[in-house]
Order: C-alpha cells, then structure tokens, then sequence
C-alpha cells in the first residue's frame, strides 16, 4: 500500500509537499504515510482515492 501512493504520487509528477498541502496535513505526516510509519487514516485514504481517481482498495492492495 505504502508503495502505491508513492507511485501514484510519482506518476502524477506531485511531491510529499504538494499532495501534503492537498491533504491539508503536513509534509512530515505524509512522509510517514509513505514510509509505513503511520497508519493512513480513513478519510486521507479517501481523498487519496478521489485524488487519484483509484478505488481505495486499488490503494490498499486488494485490486489491480
């Protein structure tokens, strides 16, 4: 999962800062996100979702 949003991030050419201040949190929290250290909370995985027009179980690893 953690691996997606980098991805997803990475093939929208957006950076942590970018989709941080869209997520309206800070850029250290979405790091974390990133790296496994901190669970996504619900609604960012929802508005990760619409950002990136996926499902969020495309997100979470259960499609493809």
């Amino acid at each position: 999962m953690y691996q997606r949003i980098r991805d997803l991030r990475e093939d929208h050419d957006l950076t942590q800062k970018q989709v941080a201040k869209m997520l309206h949190c800070s850029q250290q929290a979405y790091s974390n996100y990133e790296l496994g250290q901190r669970d996504i909370p619900t609604s960012i995985l929802i508005q990760l979702s619409q950002l990136y027009n996926v499902t969020t179980d495309y997100i979470l690893g259960l499609t493809d």
